[in-house]
């Protein structure tokens, strides 16, 4: 009798456990976004430099990347949303904007030029699918990019997926295509460097 006394009470208490889950948005599927998000969130106001380590095929010259200092400032945090301006050498026109929706992650790319105004090929990215992990979320490009592209003659980017990993040592970020093209940036984030100024648009 007090065996099903007690299986009684744990059932009752993981019944309320999970009404609890329900009511605040979190289940089982959306923790790892939301731990990726808060490991990110961890990195506010500190920067680091990166390097390219994956690049197929090579690109055509002039390459915007060689040579360049790469430098990720995680400048912008709130709960819901995070700026991530990735600077290249003096070019400091790209923006990583990562926020919450519905218990999945949304990526994109804010582009402007030196007086602040928005680049024509600006926001584009996508939403996360599936659950991921805490150390790897990707973003397959949505409709709202794919129209973009198509307008602007960009139809290589149609197929895009973009994907963020973080460690305790190492931030990634990826761009991949069908067909083999694989872009990636390893940042190290073991030792923080100065701070970047401002990207393009924004506040000092």
């Amino acid at each position: 009798m007090k065996s099903c006394l007690l299986l009684t009470v744990i059932l009752s208490l993981g019944g309320c456990a999970g009404a609890a889950r329900l009511k605040s948005g979190v289940s089982s599927e959306s923790l790892p976004a939301d731990v990726f998000f808060q490991r990110i969130a961890g990195l506010c106001g500190q920067s680091f430099a990166g390097r390219i380590v994956a690049d197929t095929p090579a690109p055509a010259a002039p390459d915007p990347f060689a040579g360049k200092a790469l430098v990720m400032h995680v400048r912008g945090c709130n709960d819901g949303e995070l700026r991530v301006p990735f600077h290249v050498g003096e070019d400091h026109s790209r923006t990583w904007v990562i926020t919450r929706h519905a218990g999945r992650l949304r990526l994109k790319h804010d582009h402007r030029h030196a007086d602040g105004s928005p680049d024509a090929t600006t926001m584009y990215g996508g939403d996360t699918r599936e659950a991921g992990t805490a150390q790897r979320q990707g973003f397959p490009v949505d409709a709202e990019s794919i129209a973009l592209f198509r307008e602007r003659g960009m139809q290589a980017s149609l197929t895009n997926t973009w994907a963020m990993e973080i460690t305790a040592t190492e931030f990634v970020y990826e761009l991949s295509r069908p067909g083999g093209r694989l872009f990636r940036v390893s940042f190290d984030l073991s030792r923080p460097v100065a701070n970047p100024p401002a990207p393009w648009g924004a506040d000092p």
